[in-house]
């Protein structure tokens, strides 16, 4: 067993840190939320008060944090220069490709090996250790990381060097933010049609407009059951998230001159469902925008 630091123990995190301790690993955990890492505390886990601590003679490093920002800094100024030899470093965040592949090569030039495993399958995949993690790296990282991202979820796919992971999220979850939207417009239209929505489900999941935005989340309630649209939107990925997620995908697509114009409008209409003030609801809440009822 691992003795893990784990830093960014939020909505995300700290399931993720708490399966690893599920899995017999000693976890210290660093929030600058003090109730986050008492939760972890009372998961079996170990709350650290800096992420110094945090990262002290352990074996693997894992971060969870909101931006690339943040990723940056907490790597440059408190995690490379405190490390032991050999220790492995995966950063589970959503950030930019340049960033990944910056700090994947500070953290190289100090000898350390590095992954950008970011995530898909939102909160209840994280409590289910049921995630799906694209990672980014070495042919050498990747082996090193697999066992443990195994234990935080169900599929791991290792999509190339450095960088590659954050580039397979951010394409991911472009393609499901044009999906949602399909799906809260075409839901929408045919409650205006007065076709019963669990007509139009029973047809469609069987049919040509299947996806996974319909089977497993569908934006209309008693339809799917892990959807959030069953719990009033409580998130399981907020408005704002997915908000980031596209702002990402439409500054990778300006670098490499891709045209993504159903990206470029996702984005736009998830700006106005946040800046109505939907930001911390569920991203498949945006139906009820397009119902004309946000």
């Amino acid at each position: 067993m691992a003795t893990i630091g784990f830093i960014g123990l939020g909505n995300m995190g700290l399931p993720m840190a708490i399966n690893l301790v599920k899995a017999g690993h000693t976890v210290r955990g660093f929030d600058l939320s003090a109730e986050q890492g008492k939760a972890l505390a009372a998961a079996g886990g170990r709350a650290a008060e800096t992420t110094q601590v945090c990262v002290d003679s352990v074996d693997l490093v894992v971060t969870m944090l909101p931006a690339g920002p943040h990723v940056s800094k907490v790597y440059s100024e408190s995690i490379l220069g405190c490390l032991s030899e050999g220790t492995l470093l995966i950063d589970c965040s959503t950030i930019d490709v340049a960033t990944a592949r910056d700090v994947a090569k500070q953290a190289a030039e100090r000898g350390f090996e590095m992954v950008d495993a970011p995530v898909s399958g939102g909160t209840t995949g994280a409590e289910a250790g049921t995630l799906t993690f694209m990672v980014g790296g070495a042919d050498s990282a990747f082996a090193r990381a697999r066992p443990f991202l195994e234990q935080m979820g169900k599929t791991i796919v290792h999509a190339g060097g450095s960088g590659t992971g954050q580039a397979a999220k951010i394409c991911n979850n472009m393609m499901l933010a044009i999906n949602m939207i399909g799906q809260c417009e075409a839901f929408a239209m045919a409650e205006k049609l007065g076709l019963d929505t669990a007509k139009l489900f029973a047809i469609s999941a069987n049919s040509s407009g299947q996806s996974w935005a319909m089977t497993t989340y569908c934006p209309v309630p008693g339809l799917t059951e892990t959807a959030a649209s069953n719990r009033d939107f409580k998130p399981g990925f907020t408005a704002a998230m997915m908000l980031k997620d596209l702002g990402l995908s439409q500054d990778a697509a300006e670098q490499v001159h891709a045209q993504t114009p159903l990206g470029a409008e996702a984005q736009q209409l998830f700006r106005e469902f946040v800046d109505r003030g939907n930001g911390e609801i569920d991203f498949s809440g945006i139906i009820n925008m397009i119902r004309g009822e946000e």
